[in-house]
Order: structure tokens, then sequence, then C-alpha cells
């Protein structure tokens, strides 16, 4: 059978390789894919607001008892993962810039630098999670190391109840985060990206922003308010 035989020069662009055949332009198909994954954050904020709702109407009920479990939040801890997300959401913005300018070297490196950010994050929460369950404040499993104001620790519960809620939550998103990652990483070793085609990258660095944002709101509300030595 013979091999068809492609003209030189009517290759089709690098652009079009990556166009759905539902879309009319590459533009076109990035502002869809730019709309849909902002319509899927807006539904995470929804989902998140609702526990934040529930944090600010159970401290309002309850303040004497959510402030007496201020010396029991770990603000060194809390206080370094914050760092850590941040420097992940710089080396991310950069991952993208790499794409843009198709600078295939720079986007792995720092992709893998925001994955190496996202696991020191995960192992960090990991030893924090393990010294609560060692201090006995895992509510409903393991609960009797609230000694300090006995009279405020039933409803102190509800406070560590939301903490491993909403920073459970966080890490789940964190973990889908560097899965995405991951696939970016292969992607790019595949030389996939380049400068007419990077939605994938800014799209999943949206999403990794959007992570990094719930938790500076968490950390002052879990760690900060009322917290005294």
């Amino acid at each position: 059978m013979a091999e068809t035989v492609v003209p030189a020069g009517t290759e089709p662009a690098v652009e079009e390789v990556h166009l759905r055949h539902h879309f009319a332009t590459p533009a076109q198909q990035m502002d869809a894919a730019t709309l849909g994954m902002w319509t899927f954050l807006i539904t995470e904020v929804l989902f998140f607001g609702g526990m934040f709702a529930s944090y600010a109407v159970y401290r309002n009920m309850y303040l004497d008892a959510f402030a007496s479990t201020s010396q029991y939040m770990n603000v060194v801890l809390g206080g370094t993962n914050t760092a850590v997300l941040i420097c992940s959401s710089l080396t991310m913005v950069l991952a993208v810039r790499a794409a843009q300018l198709s600078n295939r070297r720079h986007l792995i490196l720092f992709l893998i630098l925001t994955m190496i950010f996202g696991v020191a994050f995960l192992v960090i929460k990991g030893f924090e999670y393990h010294a609560k369950w060692v201090e006995g404040l895992v509510p409903g499993l393991h609960w009797s190391g609230y000694t300090e104001h006995p009279e405020f620790a039933y409803h102190a519960q509800i406070l560590f109840f939301l903490y491993f809620c909403m920073t459970g939550m966080h890490a789940l998103h964190m973990v889908v985060g560097i899965g995405l990652l991951t696939f970016l990483l292969v992607q790019a070793y595949r030389r996939v990206f380049n400068a007419n085609y990077f939605a994938p990258v800014e799209m999943i660095g949206l999403y990794w922003h959007f992570v990094d944002i719930v938790w500076i709101f968490l950390f002052p509300l879990l760690y900060l308010i009322g917290h005294r030595r």
C-alpha cells in the first residue's frame, strides 16, 4: 500500500494540533477552558464557604471555648506550611511563564519544585496530625488531652472537628493538585507544551493558586486568632 506523502508547507500549524473539533480557533478553545476552570473554582468556593460559615457560627456561639483551643495549635508548623505554599505559588507562576515561552527545561524544573513544595506541605501536616493524635485531641476517636480548661472541653471538640475537616479537605485538594502536576510533568517531557499550546498548565495553575489561597484563610482562622503562649 502506497504511503501518503504530505506536501511540504501543508502540515497543520502547531496550535491546530491540539484544537478540538468543536472550537473554531485556538483562542476560542482557550477562552472556553478558562471559563470552565473559573466555573469549577466557584463551586469550590461554595464548598469551602460552607465550612467557613460553620466555623463562623460556632465560634460566635462558643467564643470562650474556641479561644481556649489556641494554645493547642502549632503556629510554627502552620506558619512554615504557609511559607511553603507561597513558594509553591511562585514556582507555579514561573512554570506557566516557562510554558508560554516554550522553555521546556524551565517548565520541567518549576513543575518539579512545585511538586516538592506540595509534598513538603503534606509531610508537615502529617507530623501535625500525628501530634494531635498523641496529645489526645482528635474528637470522637482519641479525645483525652484537653486538660488545661476542662470546662470548655465539650465545646472545644467542635473546633477540632472543624480543624480536621477543613485542613483535611484542603490536604485532599493538595493531593489532587500533585497528581495534576504529575500529569503536566509527563506531558512536558513529551514536549507537548509550547508558546502556542499551554492551556493545561495555566488551568492547573489556577487550581493550585486557589488551593493556596484557601490555606491563607485557614491559617489565621485556625492558628492565629486568640493564640497565646
